[in-house]
């Protein structure tokens, strides 16, 4: 089947695909279980339309099987029919009365009617995402995306998976020139990426192109997983040819349209450069941090708590014998003390990754002073891949499938090891893996009484925020030397740094340079290393600010509860609301103040 034939098959209901419904939609009786039935209904038709995320849940498979082979539709037919399937699904939602639902289904309600109404955000801008604008940027768009999602998501266990592989990789070259499509059109509306970071593609994508068809990562990836598995097949050849008549020719297109628009593109760094980009940097804002906050404010409470974190990184710094310069100085000359440096070749990246594994594990025997019935979901740390290093993230986390066939990723950016001193990493170690995201995703995932919808929903500001307690939270249990505390408290550091930086770019129009030397001056982090995440910040706007004002929400109802409950307050109890799943913080706040009541009556 071509491309075009199956968005023709996209647009079908479920029943056109013969795809019967499973669980709560076969519920019967009451309005909590229609309305599960209905959002499970929702669930699965979305799928459809976004067969990537079925196999990152691990559900392409038996009625589901045929997603396996297909990508995402972002040409505008595909993109329209998101917006409606969105628009349709909130209709149907906000028609569901509330007050015939019990409490778990109306907070259910509440968050998904939240989900959709964030989804629909960026239509009135005519852009698919307030947080992320551009469609192509040095960590954006399917040239980025997609070969990494092939290669860690996209199973191949049996030959029907490697010509699944094969079908993507097809699908791949429409991707591209869809994007391309829809660059050129934005291009022409003023939305396009900083100069810098269409430099930054146009980099990665000639680096994709670079090797022969049959050495291009895409390809090794398949040859290599099918060797492992004993699956027969040219699969190299199939590949390279895939690879060679099609994606380098749509690469070599995207390469020619970046070249272009990177001569128009305006000048500057922030959001102020996009028509509408003061409001569009308002209505992500909202959206990362769920508060109404002003990007004054948010700037503000970000100078406040630099300076109040570097008071306490100022006397641990001096008990280590770090006596001379500022805060940021001194963390710079603690960042190259030897002690602190793995070698900068394989063996050091091995000996780092190795060093994170072992904190895990340590981590994990800590889990019961705190939490009850923690999951226990495999967790795999990975090195970005080099390809696409130069413009991905420092750290970032997938989480597992659903169904178990694969396990969660923590990825580390190791360009340079210069970048992660011992001392810092145990704190990344926390936020990324247990008991940051990892452990809260495993409670959502498990949680039987969610609806699919919310097994795997993330909100930044929900789910940084929680990541970064949980740093603290690692602290309370014991978990950080002397001066691993400094990088402790150099990542919180980091992320009040974040809302001064991120508010200072898209709001002040700040530089990119400027606001790097304020992190590197305020943060210690290395340059390059700053660099990268200031480059970020650029073009993922008011995400930065999601994880201290998430922090200050989870911290002050911790606070609170403790405050009401005395010695009914315990962390176990408090931690029970993970299984609740993620939700925006006015009502994390709403639901916390809930609990506490019903444990005062208890």
């Amino acid at each position: 089947m071509e491309r075009r034939e199956f968005l023709a098959a996209l647009g079908a209901s479920a029943a056109a695909w013969g795809i019967s419904w499973p669980v709560a939609a076969l519920a019967q009786g009451g309005a909590d279980a229609s309305f599960a039935a209905l959002l499970d209904r929702l669930f699965y038709d979305n799928l459809l339309i976004e067969p990537t995320n079925a196999t990152s849940l691990g559900l392409d498979r038996g009625v589901r099987a045929a997603l396996r082979s297909r990508l995402g539709d972002n040409s505008p037919a595909g993109r329209a029919m998101n917006t409606d399937f969105d628009r349709r699904a909130l209709t149907q939602i906000r028609a569901v009365d509330p007050a015939t639902l019990g409490d778990a289904g109306r907070r259910n309600r509440d968050v998904v009617a939240y989900m959709f109404e964030q989804r629909l955000a960026g239509v009135r801008f005519g852009i698919e995402q307030v947080q992320q604008p551009y469609p192509i940027t040095q960590q954006q768009g399917a040239y980025f995306d997609i070969p990494d999602f092939l290669d860690s998501q996209h199973p191949v266990e049996t030959a029907d998976d490697a010509e699944a592989y094969l079908a993507r990789l097809h699908a791949f070259g429409f991707s591209l020139d869809e994007d391309t499509s829809d660059q050129t059109a934005k291009a022409a509306r003023g939305i396009a990426a900083p100069g810098w970071s269409l430099d930054l593609a146009l980099g990665q994508i000639r680096q994709m192109l670079a090797p022969a068809p049959e050495a291009n990562p895409m390809v090794q990836s398949l040859v290599r997983r099918t060797a492992a598995k004993g699956i027969a097949g040219d699969w190299q050849a199939r590949a390279a040819m895939i690879v060679g008549a099609e994606i380098y020719p749509a690469l070599d297109r995207q390469a020619a349209l970046i070249a272009r628009v990177r001569r128009t593109t305006r000048a500057g760094d922030g959001a102020w450069r996009m028509p509408k980009g003061d409001e569009i940097y308002a209505a992500a804002l909202r959206q990362a941090t769920t508060t109404d906050n002003t990007p004054e404010q948010i700037h503000k409470i970000g100078l406040a708590q630099v300076a109040d974190i570097s008071a306490q990184l100022d006397a641990i710094l001096k008990g280590a014998g770090y006596t001379t310069g500022t805060v940021g100085e001194r963390l710079t000359a603690l960042n190259h003390a030897p002690d602190q440096l793995y070698p900068e070749t394989d063996e050091g990246r091995t000996a780092l990754i190795a060093s994170l594994n072992a904190g895990m594990a340590a981590m994990a025997g800590r889990l019961p002073r705190a939490f009850n019935d923690a999951p226990s979901e495999p967790l795999e740390i990975r090195r970005v891949p080099p390809e696409i290093q130069d413009g991905a993230s420092n750290g970032y986390y997938y989480s597992a499938a659903l169904d178990g066939s694969r396990p969660a990723i923590y990825w580390i950016n190791l360009k340079s090891v210069g970048d992660w001193p011992k001392y810092s990493l145990p704190a990344l170690t926390y936020h990324e893996g247990i008991p940051g995201h990892h452990l809260q995703g495993g409670y959502s995932r498990a949680g039987g009484a969610l609806p699919m919808y919310l097994k795997d929903y993330f909100i930044s500001s929900y789910g940084e925020g929680w990541a970064l307690y949980a740093e603290q939270l690692a602290d309370e249990l014991g978990a950080f030397t002397a001066i691993e505390r400094a990088g402790y408290l150099q990542s919180f550091l980091f992320r009040a740094a974040r809302l001064v930086i991120d508010t200072g770019l898209h709001h002040y129009k700040w530089s990119r340079e400027k606001a790097t030397d304020y992190m590197v001056q305020t943060v210690g982090f290395a340059r390059p290393r700053s660099q990268r995440e200031v480059e970020r910040y650029c073009t993922l706007i008011g995400q930065a600010c999601s994880y201290k004002m998430g922090h200050t929400a989870w911290v002050a109802a911790r606070t609170k509860a403790q405050a009401a409950l005395g010695d009914k307050f315990t962390l176990p109890w408090f931690h029970d609301i993970l299984k609740e799943g993620a939700m925006p913080l006015f009502m994390l706040e709403k639901r916390i103040d809930e609990r506490v009541k019903e444990r005062l009556k208890a």
